[in-house]
Order: C-alpha cells, then structure tokens, then sequence
C-alpha cells in the first residue's frame, strides 16, 4: 500500500515538474524565431489570400447577399435550396462526380507509370520526354486545337477522317450532342493531366537511395514490381500525396475545358460541373451566399477525398 502511494506520489511530483504546452510552444518560437520571420511573409499572404477568404466563404453561405443588399442571415436555407430544389446542380454534381472518377485515378496512375518510364532512360532523353509529356499543360492554345478536331462539319479532322475512310456519311455534331460532350470533356482532361503531378514524380524517383534498392535485392526483392511497391513507393510518399492533392483538386475543379468547348451553359447541361455552377451564381447572378454554399460542398468534397487518399496511401508497401 505504502509503495503504490509513493509512486502516486512520484508521478505526481513528475507532472508538476513538466512544463505546460503552452510553455512548451512559447520556448519552441522563442527558439526557431528565426525560422518563423522568414517563413512569416509567406504565412501572412496565405493567411490573407487563402485562409480568411474561405473562412468568409464559409460564413456567408448561410446568409443571402446579392452584392446590393445588407447579407440577410437565412440559416441551412441555401443548402436546401442546393440539394433538395436545384435540380441544374444534381446534374453538375453527377458530372463532376464523374470526371472525378474517371479522370483522378486514371491520371493518377498514368502519370506515376510514365514518370517511372521516362526515368529509366538517359538523362539527355529524359529532359526530352518530360518536356514532351508535360507541355500540353501549359499550352495557350490546347482548346484551339481541340475546337479544330472536334469541329462539327467537314473539315474538322475527326470528322474528315470518319467520312474519308467511310464510318459516317455527314459531320457530327461533336459540342453540340449531349451524347458526346462528357466523353470528349473527359478526353481531354485527361490529355492535360500531365502537369505538376507528372514532374513531383519525375523529382521523387531521381531522389530514391539507390542503396535501398541494393539492400532490398539481398533480403529476396526478386523483379521491379516488389521493388516498386516495397521500396520506391514507400521512398517517395511525400510526392505521392502531393500528387494525389494535385490530382484531385483537378479532376473536382473542372470548367475552363467544359466552357471553352461546349460553351456557358453546355447544351442541356451535358458539361456542368460544381464549379461552373458556382460561376453561375457567383459571376453572372452575384447570388453570393449561394455560390458561397455551393463552394462550400465542394470543399468539403476536396476535403473528403483527399483523407480518404491519405488512408490509402498509408498502406503502400505493407
């Protein structure tokens, strides 16, 4: 009895000696106050450009404001509007959902297999191919080119190809049929995807230990799939998650191709997404606590989607 009283006693003793978080967090800034003034101008334009705008967004989806008028606190009312009387945002919720599924994995996976690719050749070869890949994403023109091969009458290369060679007899209305709009949407996104994603891998595969491909050879790594799975992705989960953020964040946020090629609004709005909904509301009818409430939906979906890849790449090399 005595001795479980004396180390009630020591551990008591031990949590009055150690110091409070708070002290803890003063001395650690105290410590690296340096680090934090150089990082502090940075922080202040996130902070200003990023963090509070969302905040405000946040707020002001539970009022009306119309850019005119004093915002009118309305509660969940524009959720509801959203979701239960907006039949327009269901469909843009349906497409966006689509592209997500579609467009996420695939570009994903795809720019990781080409970066694995590219990065077993030589250098001067590899500098060639990755400009090769990556330069569609920053293309002026790239919806131009697009317009031409898609163009609806006969001199558009799709269709001057089909009725060449004898698979149609008169043009196609590629933008103009909802049949076609998604797909070719799709297409395209994927196409672009080659970007930020596609170099974040490059960079992580030339920074892997070479070491660790040798020790793993000795412990019984027999061929390059068990080395890619329990040593090069492992090796690299930092531009991994990088590039699944990149990945979703583009695959959600599609409307510059969608507005570029089947127009504002697409045709039976075959090409709505979430955020071409939100320029709707938030551009051309200033509804503000609207497009506030529908950028909130979407940020939580970004939010969703990106813990739920988080989870999934934990698991790489288990």
């Amino acid at each position: 009895m005595q001795a479980e009283v004396n180390r009630h006693a020591a551990s008591s003793l031990i949590q009055a000696k150690k110091p409070s978080r708070l002290a803890y967090v003063a001395r650690e800034l105290r410590k690296n106050k340096h680090y934090y003034l150089l990082m502090s101008p940075y922080m202040l334009i996130f902070f200003t450009f990023t963090v509070i705008p969302v905040v405000i967004s946040l707020a002001l989806s539970f009022f009306y404001f119309n850019m005119l008028e004093f915002p009118r606190f309305v509660g969940w009312q524009n959720y509801a509007r959203l979701f239960l009387g907006d039949d327009v945002f269901m469909i843009a919720l349906k497409n966006t959902f689509m592209f997500a599924v579609v467009t996420g994995p695939v570009s994903y996976i795809a720019c990781f297999l080409f970066a694995w690719i590219i990065n077993e050749l030589s250098p001067k070869v590899r500098a060639a191919m990755t400009l090769v890949f990556y330069a569609p994403s920053i293309s002026g023109n790239v919806f131009f080119i697009w317009l031409i091969v898609f163009s609806g009458d006969s001199y558009g290369y799709l269709n001057g190809f089909l009725m060449k060679f004898g698979f149609i007899l008169e043009p196609i209305q590629w933008l103009s049929n909802e049949k076609y709009i998604l797909a070719i949407i799709i297409i395209i996104q994927l196409w672009l995807s080659l970007g930020t994603s596609f170099l974040a891998f490059i960079a992580g595969l030339q920074t892997i230990d070479r070491t660790l491909i040798e020790a793993g050879a000795v412990d019984g790594i027999k061929n390059r799939w068990q080395e890619l799975w329990f040593i090069t992705l492992p090796s690299m989960r930092p531009q991994l998650m990088f590039g699944a953020v990149m990945q979703i964040t583009g695959s959600l946020a599609v409307a510059d191709i969608s507005v570029a090629l089947a127009g504002f609004p697409s045709v039976n709005y075959a090409g709505h997404t979430i955020v071409t909904h939100l320029m709707d509301f938030g551009t051309i009818r200033f509804e503000m606590g609207y497009a506030s409430a529908i950028a909130t939906v979407l940020f939580c979906m970004m939010i969703g989607a990106n813990k739920l890849t988080q989870k999934l790449l934990r698991k790489v090399g288990e």
